[in-house]
């Protein structure tokens, strides 16, 4: 039996508990056994971080100790998968550099309300098992402005509108990642309950957690 661990805490406005439950039942049915904690000395465990298959961490703001970084990366890199959506991957651990780089973004900024944008599946990357046979979709949430670099596999984007500050841009929502032997799979739309409940993006992200496994 493949062994999901589940890190979730920080900020209460990503709902991180009621967040990761939405998803539990699904790794359980792909035949998971899933422990789950609020701790993140978890990453300092010798053993479990290294044995596991998948990290799903959701955890908004706070910080990594050194010793939590270093275990948390050096499990990744030896072929634990890690996985997450929104601020609980990107919106966390910003002094963290090693960690930075592992997952690929970091937040900046999105609009103070709430925007009706459209979430494209890059036609080169649609054949991808994450997005394979899924279409194009449309959300009413927080429209994430982040930082990326080129290791990211882009699976889908959104279209930033012009601004007095910027030109109109096209801007990652979904990407994957290899760090080391492990996967990494990041999703930017998960604001709200609402949002991860949402048909599309629950299969999408749920796709993104079974792939990142080991």
């Amino acid at each position: 039996m493949r062994r999901a661990l589940v890190v979730r805490g920080g900020w209460e406005g990503h709902a991180p508990v009621e967040a990761t439950e939405l998803f539990i039942p699904g790794l359980a049915d792909a035949g998971f056994s899933v422990t789950v904690t609020g701790d993140l000395d978890v990453y300092r465990d010798e053993r479990l971080p290294a044995e596991t298959d998948l990290i799903v961490q959701c955890w908004t703001g706070g910080t990594l100790t050194e010793e939590q970084e270093a275990g948390l990366v050096s499990a990744v890199q030896a072929g634990t998968g890690f996985a997450g959506w929104h601020g609980g991957v990107v919106a966390t651990f910003g002094g963290s550099r090693d960690y930075l780089r592992m997952v690929g973004g970091l937040f900046l900024h999105h609009p103070e309300d709430f925007l009706t944008y459209d979430v494209a599946i890059a036609p080169a990357r649609s054949d991808h098992p994450i997005v394979a046979g899924l279409s194009g979709f449309t959300v009413e949430t927080e429209q994430y402005w982040m930082l990326t670099d080129a290791h990211n596999d882009v699976l889908a984007t959104t279209e930033y509108a012009a601004s007095e500050s910027a030109p109109p841009v096209s801007m990652p929502v979904v990407w994957t990642r290899q760090w080391g032997r492990g996967r990494v799979f990041f999703s930017a739309i998960g604001h709200r309950l609402a949002d991860l409940q949402d048909p599309a993006v629950h299969e999408l992200t749920l796709r993104g957690l079974l792939w990142a496994s080991r």
